[in-house]
């Protein structure tokens, strides 16, 4: 820039204005831009002139650049800025505005920093210093985990008495290979550290998830020794501190030996030599290289890997295979030993303290699963490690109660050596519980460990369900409704005086009319227990005498997934349900534990409130109480009414019904019987207002674990759920409720419509309706030949074919009296009628020899098997 444009000499020139005389509105006044003026504006009405001096761009731009605001402006403002006091730590910064005050300058990041460097170098310095590693004698320590029936008193308690410390000598080379094998393979040269391990832990508690297994087998010595119910980030840093002091200050030879000797292999066996004795009887040192191999693999997690319980065999023969490879792959044995493996070595049946006999252990197992799903910190192996209270909803008298009357059922009944093919390995499961609170007051899960029973039945997983599970399709129609008839474009509510074919061998059509297809390609024709043609009955006969053929309709009508949900609604786990698309899912094709299918019924039993069941009511540990624990809060799953309608017609099965032995408890009782094909299954599952009780009965070969048919059980032909299910639960009700008042079941109101299915005849009504019993009907005619016995409920005769009244029906005949026998609904119209009754086949007219069911028919079915009740 040229020196005369930067400052002219002459300041009256030509062409000049003389100062004051006008100029650029708002321009800078005169001395705007001397070194004394610098950042004050010329009053309005003054011109610039060249006579002041003036600062260059470059200038300008500097002082832009160092006070944070470029333009002759910010220049102007920091020549004029007062640079004030230092300060020690310039921040807010001086000099800086809006957000560059706030901003740190790369000197203060660097030493902030250094400074956290510092300290965390200095804290890590400090912790390292001050942790200690502990002796492994101070590791052992005798604790006890003790349960409390629900009044407050000792059930028992769980001790850690199965451990003992021995040297690494005295340990299988064996199961020292095989455990670095599997573990930590690289476990003899590393530095016992794994960061990825311990930041993806650390990051897991920071954000509230589920903690991981340490990596090394450094670190899960150190995991061992410090194991607390806390998983707190302060527990984590400890370990870290203590595996690196470990790591440094101890010999490989013993850390091994520290893992070994506190490590968890289930059973209740922490240690290498606890775990030998536990199972196979032998010395730690004694181990081979299959057995070392099969309790390495326990360390993974002996819940799941413990090849005793059926479920985890298949897994712990996996991983067994594994770790043999591994040992191979990583030099720890060779292909030719690897080879001697052939044959998975089953570990010797457990060992249970005197404490855990009878059904003790089988409660035991049920609270701590429930205490593991509600708090999953507090594990199996924390359990056995102990310090714990459990307190539970376990009633002593009624656990006592339910035992014994399992126990003399099976003393009157079950004679093995008589009859070994068919008394022997017979399975009794039972649960009861409080309706509409879900408190667990009696179980009976076999028959005690101490006779080599381990799996808890009350909790059995595989055992299907048979008729029990029609009442949900009953709630169904009449909560959600059926697709073939509308109520305002919606499904419409039916009432259990809905009439539905009941005809042996009949075709099942879809909402839409077409016929359901079996796997065989032909239409799919559904079975009932006895051959026969009954003609149209009403739901609530129908589930009085268990047919099976008006259910599976009744399930395509509200439609399949529709009663899964309900089930699920009022307690059943979805995880146990069949296919809902099959026509026998209507059927108990499912594999439900007697606990939910208590759960299920005892929401019936509540007026439609669902209550969760639980075992547990509070936890302590070492003396801290757990949260999580109180009761669970209970919800309407079902309206009220059709939940006391689906009771009315339970209390006709009841005291009508296939269940009639129940009229024993002398006080109301509803409930459902269940058979399943093959009668590989019967069950009961009946209620009170005060008490649900299922009872499931099943015979199964413990080495096979295949169900058997429980034909010829007892002597009897067949056994169904009306028969020795049903006789437990009555004997167990009396004594449970012995103290308690009778009570009777709220009364129905009235719900929903009568829609009868395709073909049924006119009925006169379609209004709901309270009564329990059907009336007999005149046209039920009592066959010929054996007489009914006086004491056994007897199901209507079957008829000869669904006809018109007065066309082609015959006439009425004088039934026999026996205790509310409803027959069926006439089918035909009174003036087409036949005249005389023609003679019925055997297979129609045999009445029924077995305790409130028909006589089984030879007939089978095509598509899908049938089931029973």
């Amino acid at each position: 820039m040229s020196e005369r444009r930067r400052r002219t000499p002459n300041p009256g020139g030509e062409g000049q204005q003389p100062p004051g005389d006008g100029g650029r509105r708002g321009g800078p006044g005169g001395d705007e831009l001397s070194s004394q003026g610098l950042g004050r504006r010329r009053p309005p009405g003054m011109r610039d002139t060249a006579q002041q001096p003036r600062m260059t761009r470059a200038e300008m731009r500097k002082a832009g650049q160092k006070n944070g605001k470029g333009g002759r402006r910010g220049a102007a403002a920091a020549a004029a800025a007062d640079p004030g006091k230092k300060r020690f730590i310039d921040y807010p910064r001086h000099g800086k505005t809006g957000v560059r005050r706030w901003l740190p300058s790369w000197r203060q990041w660097l030493t902030a920093f250094l400074v956290c460097f510092a300290a965390c170098v200095g804290g890590a310095f400090y912790l390292y210093q001050t942790t200690e590693i502990p002796q492994l004698k101070d590791l052992v320590k005798d604790q006890n985990t003790i349960y409390y029936w629900a009044d407050g008193t000792e059930m028992t308690r769980k001790g850690e008495t199965n451990r003992q410390i021995v040297e690494l000598n005295d340990i299988s080379p064996n199961l020292q290979n095989a455990v670095i094998s599997a573990e930590n393979e690289t476990f003899r040269t590393d530095n016992g550290i794994d960061p990825k391990g311990m930041l993806r832990a650390v990051y897991n508690m920071a954000k509230g998830g589920q903690t991981q297994g340490a990596s090394t087998i450094t670190q899960q010595y150190v995991k061992n020794a410090y194991l607390s119910q806390e998983q707190t980030l302060t527990r984590k840093i400890r370990e870290f501190f203590i595996t690196l002091k470990i790591n440094q200050k101890m010999e490989k030879p013993d850390i091994l030996k520290g893992y070994l000797n506190t490590s968890w292999f289930g059973r209740g066996a922490n240690g290498a030599q606890a775990a030998a004795q536990a199972y196979y009887g032998v010395d730690a040192k004694d181990l081979n290289l299959c057995q070392s191999a099969m309790l390495a693999g326990l360390l993974k997690g002996a819940t799941y890997f413990d090849p005793t319980n059926p479920a985890n065999k298949p897994r712990a023969e996996d991983r067994w295979k594994w770790i043999l490879d591994r040992m191979v792959e990583t030099h720890n044995t060779t292909p030719e030993e690897r080879a001697k493996c052939t044959t998975f070595p089953d570990p010797v049946p457990p060992k249970t303290s005197s404490n855990m006999n009878g059904e003790i252990s089988y409660l035991v197992d049920t609270v701590n699963k429930y205490i593991a799903t509600k708090d999953p910190t507090i594990t199996q192996q924390v359990i056995d490690k102990g310090g714990l209270k459990v307190y539970t909803t376990f009633e002593k008298d009624k656990v006592d109660a339910l035992k014994k009357a399992v126990d003399d059922v099976k003393a009157e009944t079950l004679d093995p050596q008589k009859r070994p093919d068919n008394d022997k390995f017979i399975q009794f499961g039972s649960a009861s519980i409080r309706p509409g609170d879900g408190a667990i007051v009696a179980l009976y899960g076999g028959d005690g460990v101490e006779n080599g029973h381990f799996d808890n039945n009350a909790d059995a997983k595989g055992v299907q369900v048979g008729s029990t599970f029609k009442p949900f399709v009953l709630a169904t129609a009449m909560q959600v409704g059926v697709q073939t008839a509308k109520d305002d474009g919606k499904p419409k509510r039916i009432n259990a005086d809905s009439r539905y074919l009941s005809d042996d061998m009949s075709e099942i059509r879809k909402p839409d009319g077409s016929l359901v297809i079996g796997d065989d390609g032909k239409p799919y024709r559904q079975k009932n227990e006895d051959a026969g043609k009954r003609g149209y009955v009403s739901l609530r006969q129908a589930m009085q005498w268990s047919y099976n053929v008006p259910f599976v309709q009744l399930n395509q009508d509200v439609g399949g997934q529709n009663v899964a949900d309900m089930a699920v609604q009022l307690g059943i786990r979805k995880d146990s349900l069949a296919d809902p698309k099959t026509p026998t899912f209507p059927l108990g094709t499912s594999t439900i534990s007697p606990i939910r299918m208590a759960t299920a019924y005892g929401t019936f039993a509540a007026s439609g409130k669902e209550a969760e069941p639980y075992s547990v009511t509070k936890v302590e540990v070492n003396g801290v109480e757990r949260p999580g624990f109180a009761k669970p809060e209970g919800k309407q799953a079902l309206e009220q009414a059709v939940a006391d309608n689906v009771t009315d017609v339970l209390v006709n099965v009841a005291k009508n019904g296939t269940g009639s032995k129940s009229n024993a408890l002398g006080r109301p009782v509803a409930g459902k019987t269940g058979t399943t094909d093959q009668n590989k299954s019967a069950w009961w599952v009946g209620y009170t207002p005060q008490l649900v009780t299922s009872v499931a009965m099943w015979r199964e070969d413990p080495t096979k674990h295949e169900r058997l048919s429980l034909n010829g059980t007892g002597g009897k032909e067949s056994v169904h759920g009306g028969d020795i299910p049903t006789d437990v639960f009555t004997r167990y009700m009396k004594a449970a409720l012995a103290n308690e008042k009778k009570m009777d079941f709220p009364s129905p109101t009235s719900i929903g419509s009568e829609v009868d299915s395709s073909g049924a005849p006119a009925s006169p009504t379609a209004t709901a309706t309270q009564t329990t019993t059907a009336a007999p009907s005149a046209t039920a005619a009592q066959p010929t030949g054996t007489q009914p016995q006086p004491d056994k409920p007897q199901p209507p005769a079957p008829t000869q074919g669904a006809c018109v009244p007065g066309v082609d029906c015959p006439a009425p005949q004088p039934t026999v009296p026996t205790r509310t026998r409803p027959g069926p609904t006439p089918s035909c119209l009174p003036i087409l009628c036949p005249t005389s009754q023609p003679t019925a086949t055997p297979t129609d007219t045999t009445p029924p020899t077995k305790p409130g069911k028909p006589t089984p028919s030879s007939t089978t079915t095509g598509g899908a098997q049938g089931s029973v009740p």
